[in-house]
């Protein structure tokens, strides 16, 4: 049986403040914490949304080295960007903070000291590239160069784009500085270290205590990491922008507190401002430092280890020794699959996306929304594209909640003088077809369990039916005949309109505070919801009584979205994929242009092979890399490749595949690798094994 709490506490992941958020990042991470949340406050729980930007790191100046600008001037532009979008989107933050204020820094100095003179910390000295022109040393994202997975001239020290592989600055062959394009050199330099590894079974315990409420992936992605065995991890790095080491000695000058190590406690610090404002600087001890709190992160499937293994450990490492002020780990990590635009990746780095703002700038949010949470990415990847959205706006908003509303309220006004006109008998009310304790129930135990696509499809049957039960109960002839059945047709359809502006409430808040007043309350839906109140018990009840008067007015609460009004998003659509393959064609270009020219001589040391797949596996803690055993002749080789997003392991094994079968061997995430395979790259990002034909080839030469 699953504890009970009395407060909740819900984060969202922080978006980097170097760009304006898309709709994939809000599918996966806002929506569905606001949805919860709203669901939590309309039930009368205790729940705060905490939220901010992230607003150091590489990404940041080098947005600011790229438009001539101080990373002040970034995390500024785009913070106040994105904030207005949350807003304007009705994402109901309590708290939206920013790891730049003094607090965070304040809190994640505190953190740092209190681990290092425990003595946890690891102090390594080591060699990373240094660009000798600009005078520094460069973290991962300033170094650019060949990936060594899948040939890629365009890899970054972090991540190589085009096969998804995570790197390390020093796996990239020649590499070069992004600052001044020269060749770095290897320099020595000091950084600090979290021993992951000392919390190993701590960590193992704590998601194995998990292992039925998570969601697999979160399981699984953390799993992956601990049977890898857990190693240390630098949290300090070599720059200008950031929070500076608060120690007294020459190794911390210039050195800053990585962003994960740093970003994670912006959860905590944010929390702190917002107990401040509410004239209460200790209360966000309740959230943090109390057994009877739950504490919620909603993040995408790219962020699970942070959250589920180095912030825990973080907190482990602060609780060490302590028996009071100890922290809370989280005890739910809904992490979402990915939300695709039009059957692809959004991108902001090929600018192949949707922005929040841009989209609020011709649709109401409302409506994205609901199509979002009818497409939520719970256990696969899902996809947004404009017809379903025009579809899902025009026949179940406006067609199906949006008409019936109008109508019950209209027929209303004009027939009953504005007011319910007849009592609803809780007998009458619970024999209408719909099993409301169980409605109410299955819609729960839907948001309880962060089923969202399951809530908004239960929600939106209740709508249909309440749509039906109108049109076939026909009041506009009934009460021709028998007005005192038009009157209870329209007592139990206005009952239902206040029903249905209850339950749509964390799906589509706006549009149900509209309906709220239409049906004549005063005070919004929004000023009802408050801890101990629980207005969503309200939604099985008959709740408007006879003579109940309506405001004596309606709207029309969805414009139907017309082909010519989705013109310029579909063209837009046509230009961003035209542009990617003109990119793409010119990167293509640009790399036979701009290869050096090499002798025949060389070319023939160049060992290509035809092998066959014998067997195929993934790659643990690396989800673009597969693992596979090649039968080369009488010899058999082990190779990774960057392939994972584009062939299952079991339709590789068997195929016949072209080896470049001298390649140095090379260890990459802990796993040998004896060669290089070989793809091609399609206009839309998908890789092709070259796959030769014929039979008795294996082994062969390719001449």
């Amino acid at each position: 049986m699953s504890k009970s709490f009395k407060r909740t506490l819900v984060t969202t992941a922080l978006p980097y403040a170097n760009g304006p958020v898309h709709l994939g990042h809000l599918a996966g991470v806002y929506l569905p914490a606001d949805i919860y949340v709203r669901f939590k406050r309309l039930c009368g729980h205790e729940v705060i949304h905490i939220g901010g930007s992230d607003e150091h790191g590489v990404p940041i100046t080098i947005t600011a080295d790229r438009e001539g600008i101080t990373p002040q001037d970034v995390v500024d532009r785009y913070h106040a960007m994105n904030a207005d979008a949350f807003r304007r989107c009705g994402i109901s933050f309590d708290y939206y903070g920013r790891t730049s204020s003094t607090r965070h820094h304040e809190t994640a100095r505190e953190f740092f000291l209190d681990i290092e003179q425990k003595g946890i910390f690891v102090r390594k000295s080591e060699k990373l590239f240094f660009d000798a022109k600009a005078g520094r040393f460069l973290s991962d994202r300033y170094v650019t160069g060949t990936c060594p997975i899948c040939g890629s001239t365009e890899a970054n020290g972090d991540q190589c784009e085009q096969c998804g592989s995570h790197l390390s600055p020093l796996e990239l062959i020649d590499p070069k500085s992004k600052l001044s394009d020269a060749k770095p050199e290897l320099r020595e330099t000091l950084h600090w270290y979290f021993p992951l590894g000392r919390f190993q079974k701590q960590l193992e315990a704590y998601v194995e205590a998990h292992n039925e409420s998570w969601r697999q992936n979160v399981v699984n992605y953390s799993r992956t990491w601990l049977n890898q065995g857990l190693a240390d991890r630098a949290i300090t790095r070599d720059l200008s922008w950031g929070i500076s080491l608060p120690l007294d000695e020459e190794a911390a000058n210039g050195k800053v507190l990585y962003v994960w190590f740093d970003a994670v406690l912006g959860y905590i610090s944010f929390t702190r401002e917002w107990a401040e404002l509410q004239g209460d600087a200790e209360r966000w001890k309740r959230y943090w430092q109390d057994p009877e709190s739950r504490i919620v992160n909603f993040i995408g499937k790219d962020n699970v280890v942070f959250h589920t293994l180095m912030f825990p450990a973080i907190l482990m490492a602060w609780n060490e020794g302590r028996t009071e002020g100890r922290y809370e780990l989280a005890d739910n990590v809904p992490a979402s699959e990915f939300m695709n635009f039009e059957g692809r990746k959004f991108s902001k780095s090929r600018n192949y996306a949707v922005y929040l703002g841009e989209f609020l700038d011709r649709f109401p949010a409302d409506t994205l929304r609901y199509s979002i949470a009818m497409n939520y990415p719970e256990n696969k990847d899902s996809d947004f594209s404009w017809s379903d959205f025009q579809n899902r706006t025009n026949g179940e908003l406006a067609d199906t909640l949006g008409n019936f509303i109008k109508r019950s309220v209209d027929f209303t006004n004009s027939r009953f003088e504005g007011v319910v006109p007849a009592e609803i008998s809780s007998e009458a009310w619970n024999s209408l077809g719909i099993d409301w304790p169980e409605s109410i129930r299955r819609l729960s135990e839907a948001y309880e369990g962060f089923h969202f696509r399951e809530a908004a499809s239960l929600t939106m049957e209740i709508a249909r039916f309440a749509n039906r039960f109108l049109t076939e109960a026909e009041p506009w002839k009934t009460i021709k005949v028998d007005r005192q059945a038009a009157a209870h047709t329209m007592a139990v359809s206005l009952n239902l309109c206040h029903t249905l502006s209850l339950l749509f409430y964390p799906l589509i808040p706006e549009t149900c505070n509209r309906i709220h007043g239409m049906l004549g309350f005063e005070e919004t839906i929004d000023s009802l919801v408050q801890p101990g109140a629980a207005v969503w018990d309200r939604a099985a009840l008959a709740g408007l009584e006879k003579g109940h008067r309506l405001k004596g007015s309606s709207e029309i609460l969805f414009t139907k979205i017309e082909q010519k009004d989705l013109e310029p998003e579909l063209e837009k659509i046509a230009r961003l994929l035209a542009d990617a393959e003109r990119r793409e064609a010119v990167a293509v270009q640009e790399k036979v242009t701009f290869k050096p020219e090499i002798g025949f001589e060389d070319f023939q040391k160049i060992d290509l092979r035809v092998a066959r797949v014998l067997e195929c596996e993934p790659v643990r803690k690396a989800s673009k890399l597969l693992k596979m055993k090649l039968q080369v002749g009488a010899e058999e080789r082990q190779v990774l490749s960057g392939i994972a997003e584009h062939y299952k392991p079991d339709e590789m094994v068997g195929k016949q595949v072209l080896l470049v079968a001298n390649l140095a061997e090379r260890t990459i995430r802990g796993e040998l690798s004896q060669g290089m395979i070989l793809a091609v790259e399609g206009v839309d990002g998908r890789l092709f094994v070259v796959e030769p034909q014929g039979d008795g080839i294996i082994g062969n030469p390719v001449e």
